[in-house]
């Protein structure tokens, strides 16, 4: 479980379905705490116009056996800057990858999109109900509110 990309000079990857994501083992096994990555400048591309779209993404999770490594996770969301997907796809499709490999106790994304044609759209994905004993932090992202 040695990361691969780690301390390595590493070229984006061309498509999400190309990035690797390297898990190292949980430093706190058997406890329940939160990790957040905040990520304000994700980017991606209308399926549609080809036209680039802007979102917050919030994603929290609760380790299991690992823990995502932050440059390979890093890697994997810069490479849909080229990737034409809607909003929902690029959302919910990073939250399953990350559940599906890392195998976390909870998981939940949160995308925080941008206005296109006026309109903002945020999409919200969660594994299931969180431990109960966890403390869960609002994701600090307000309603876009325009110049309002």
């Amino acid at each position: 479980m040695t990361p691969k990309l780690l301390g390595q000079t590493t070229p984006l990857p061309q498509s999400p379905q190309e990035a690797a994501l390297d898990y190292v083992p949980n430093p706190r096994p058997g406890r329940t705490y939160l990790v957040r990555f905040a990520v304000p400048e994700f980017t991606s591309l209308c399926p549609v116009t080809a036209q680039p779209d802007f979102a917050h993404l919030v994603i929290d999770y609760v380790p299991d056996a690992t823990i995502v490594e932050s440059k390979s996770l890093k890697l994997f969301l810069g490479s849909f800057r080229n990737h034409a997907a809607f909003h929902e796809d690029c959302t919910v499709g990073i939250g399953e990858r990350l559940f599906t490999e890392m195998a976390p106790r909870w998981l939940r994304i949160g995308g925080y999109w941008y206005p296109r044609g006026g309109i903002p759209i945020d999409v919200f994905w969660q594994s299931g109900p969180p431990p109960a004993d966890l403390w869960l932090p609002d994701q600090g992202v307000a309603g876009y509110r325009g110049r309002g």
